[in-house]
């Protein structure tokens, strides 16, 4: 089980729109230092964002906002709320459930279509799969994040659709450039099951049967932030690249001076 990683956290604010909001800062690196408080920050969507919601990201300084979403969750959630002077920018990545068909059949499909989708542990192995994917095959898209990071787009908000598997690899990539603890990396993942920050699961009946025990157990593996997703993520590093220094290096392209500069940006 992972332990606790002590640390300093920032008061977080009370959102409406906006699940998942939290300021990464105070988390622990290997050489002493930490991650500083109001540089980097993750959540779910921004397209829901009251009003309220909005005057308080305005107030973070942001100069990027990193938007993992793809076009079909913008179909289904919108666009991100528009804040004044923030450069928005869309990298989409793959979403573990990827695919329309795939959704619909998570919100509209009965009981017996879940188990022959979903059952016996396809859920979880489709969702430590796509980790690994999203680790291996997305490496000029975290590569883009990173170089962005370390010229000019700090402070800088990261955000999928809940805000826990493609903005959170993305989290846990930017942490592992600049050094954090690994221990630390996936409690902070783990934060996003708490249950005001998880995203809330649709499905498109509100009759009792459509969200039975087992429909939500079926459902669970898709919405749960489990450490071993995570920890497959970090095996594929060290079976692809032999570990986090090449995987930095030739992996993402980023430079010794650039992950420097990355690290006086993040840290303190």
């Amino acid at each position: 089980m992972t332990q606790q990683i002590p640390r300093t956290r920032p008061t977080e604010p009370e959102l409406t729109g906006i699940r998942n909001f939290r300021d990464v800062g105070g988390l622990p690196t290997t050489d002493g230092r930490q991650v500083r408080t109001g540089r980097l920050f993750r959540s779910g969507h921004l397209a829901h964002a009251t009003e309220t919601d909005a005057e308080f990201l305005a107030s973070l300084g942001l100069h990027t906002v990193f938007d993992f979403r793809n076009a079909a969750d913008h179909a289904l959630e919108g666009p991100d709320v528009e804040l004044p002077g923030v450069r928005n920018v869309n990298i989409p990545l793959s979403d573990p459930a990827d695919g329309k068909e795939f959704w619909k059949m998570v919100r509209d499909g009965d009981l017996g279509q879940l188990r022959d989708l979903l059952g016996e542990g396809r859920a979880a192995d489709r969702m430590t799969r796509s980790y690994r994917e999203i680790i291996t095959r997305r490496t000029a898209e975290h590569s883009r994040v990173l170089h962005a990071l370390a010229e000019d787009s700090v402070p800088a908000l990261m955000h999928c659709a809940a805000g826990k598997d493609r903005a959170g690899l993305s989290v846990a990539v930017t942490l592992l450039a600049v050094g954090v603890e690994r221990e630390a990396i996936v409690a902070d993942y783990l934060e996003s099951n708490a249950p005001h920050r998880r995203y809330r699961v649709r499905r498109g009946s509100e009759a009792p049967e459509a969200r039975s025990p087992e429909v939500m157990e079926l459902l669970a593996p898709l919405f749960d932030a489990r450490a071993e997703y995570l920890t497959e993520a970090f095996d594929a590093i060290e079976e692809t690249w032999g570990g986090v220094p090449a995987y930095l290096g030739e992996g993402l392209g980023l430079a010794p001076e650039t992950l420097a500069r990355l690290r006086e940006k993040l840290l303190v």
